[in-house]
């Protein structure tokens, strides 16, 4: 077994598509999907059940649709927003208008984000996302398999104008405003940790998510393992998808990635759930011990605000 260890650190108006541009058209950022569907198959972390995975191509403004194909045609797109989140207990959940729900979206959301995608299909054929490695790294493969496209839409972003800030006991979540993308982060799991922190600048064209965070896996506490199946989850994990930590020890064999792996999947489940807000975030996140609760609670504040945010 590993020890559990910490690492620290820190113009010209152009008129397009009905919009007018204050910047130069070569400067101008445009949406992306990929090019072709790419698939992958695995179990879920929770309910333990086989699941295929699709990505397929979608238009501009699209967004992210989870599309569930064991449901009735009727009754399978479930688009994923902030808004449609309805749990966020281990992982983050979404349901449709009629009740069909898929959980566990956050490593596929993230590695979509992380590679500048903001539109695309995503078909399971379950109730979970396959679970993989317990990482992005896996998606991100698929990504890279598939090619991103550019479409000819330009990105709408949301630019975060005044400071927004949710908090549970001694964890929290906040936006701040700022000309960049960028989060920053504290955690050490409410004290069962050494303290970590992190920042990242976030640029997608440079592959810093693909080669910073995407294969940071998911973790949890031996101890914990007991309550969690009572309650019907983790019914699948396995020291093949999650680091398990027991009395200060890794318990997987190969150990860690990274030193600071705790944090960096942190930091991929926020850019996963950040990226619910339906465009590209410009601003700082600022998050201590926060998770999948606070993170959509904080989208909730901050859309609920029409003076903290403007496209």
């Amino acid at each position: 077994m590993q020890s559990v260890g910490v690492v620290s650190k820190n113009v010209k108006t152009i008129p397009l598509a009905g919009l007018q541009l204050t910047q130069p058209l070569d400067s101008i950022a445009f949406q992306k999907t990929i090019s072709k569907p790419v698939s992958c198959t695995g179990v879920g972390v929770h309910s333990n059940k086989p699941a295929t995975l699709t990505l397929r191509p979608a238009s501009a403004g699209s967004g992210y649709i989870f599309v569930r194909t064991d449901v009735p045609k009727s009754s399978q797109r479930i688009p994923a927003r902030w808004d449609t989140v309805t749990d966020t207990v281990m992982c983050t959940k979404i349901t449709n208008e009629v009740g069909v729900s898929i959980s566990t979206i956050e490593h596929v959301i993230a590695a979509l984000a992380g590679c500048g995608v903001f539109n695309a299909l995503i078909e399971v054929d379950g109730p979970e996302v396959p679970i993989m490695d317990g990482s992005s790294s896996e998606f991100v493969d698929l990504i890279h398999q598939a090619c991103v496209h550019q479409l000819s839409k330009p990105t709408r972003k949301i630019k975060i104008l005044k400071p927004i800030e949710v908090k549970s006991g001694t964890s929290s979540a906040a936006f701040k405003p700022a000309n960049e993308t960028k989060y920053m982060m504290k955690f050490n799991a409410n004290g069962r940790l050494n303290n970590q922190e992190w920042s990242l600048t976030f640029y997608p064209e440079q592959d810093d998510f693909c080669n910073l965070l995407s294969s940071a896996r998911t973790f949890g506490f031996y101890e914990d393992a007991q309550h969690l199946w009572s309650q019907g989850m983790a019914q699948g994990a396995s020291l093949e998808n999650t680091i398990v930590i027991k009395d200060g020890q890794v318990m997987n064999e190969e150990g860690l990635r990274f030193s600071d792996e705790f944090i960096r999947h942190k930091m991929l489940d926020a850019i996963g759930d950040l990226a619910l807000a339906g465009a590209p975030l410009v601003g700082h996140f600022v998050g201590v011990n926060s998770g999948h609760a606070l993170n959509n609670q904080l989208l909730r504040a901050f859309f609920s605000d029409k003076t903290a945010w403007s496209y």
